[in-house]
């Protein structure tokens, strides 16, 4: 069973714990046992991953590095250089080659992957659509935050302008002496504290 979701793998690893209720004892012995080997992508950190040599620790790595950009260029190269390493480079290669395209295409890399038919023959021209890729993502992120900068501060200009009216229609309120605080503060949407506050000298 090869998982590769986010959540940690949480399910039964063989049938007979899902059997409900618990048979006796003495019948534990003819209780059917089907298990299966898993292999839980998320459960391996870089680190261990780096000490498997195989490619198959490798895809796992990229998968991983995926999600954090990155680490992804690092993670391909060494794809790479154990797809060198193995007997059967050339297969292994076209295999591969399909899936980190197909991979990147979920993932919505915004990069021209039609030129790239071998991971080890075309390494710079994917390293360069990575680096590219990568600079988008960075600078949509910046504008992102640059858009959600000015609405915050347009809002917080918004909220800070209406309690500067507040403020002067209750000072206006105090000196006219018609109302008490509690009046004042209903009135103008404010605190007691801030109607207390307006009235000390201080505050103008």
């Amino acid at each position: 069973m090869l998982y590769n979701g986010l959540e940690r793998w949480r399910a039964a690893e063989d049938i007979d714990e899902l059997v409900r209720p618990t048979p006796p004892l003495f019948l534990r012995a003819y209780q059917p046992h089907l298990r299966y080997y898993l292999i839980d992508e998320g459960r391996y950190t870089p680190e261990q991953l780096g000490l498997i040599d195989s490619p198959l620790s490798a895809v796992f790595g990229v998968e991983i590095a995926s999600r954090e950009r990155a680490s992804l260029q690092a993670a391909v190269d060494r794809l790479v250089r154990l797809i060198q390493a193995d007997p059967n480079k050339a297969r292994l290669d076209a295999l591969i080659t399909r899936w980190l395209k197909r991979h990147l295409q979920r993932l919505g890399a915004q990069i021209d992957l039609t030129h790239i038919h071998s991971l080890v023959e075309d390494t710079a021209m994917l390293a360069e659509n990575l680096q590219h890729w990568a600079e988008r993502e960075r600078q949509e992120g910046e504008r992102i935050g640059l858009q959600r900068g000015r609405l915050e501060g347009r809002q917080e200009g918004r909220l800070e302008g209406r309690q500067e009216t507040a403020q002067a229609t209750a000072r206006n309120l105090i000196a006219l002496g018609l109302l008490n605080d509690a009046q004042i503060a209903q009135a103008t949407g404010l605190s007691m504290a801030q109607v207390e506050a307006l009235r000390s000298p201080d505050s103008h």
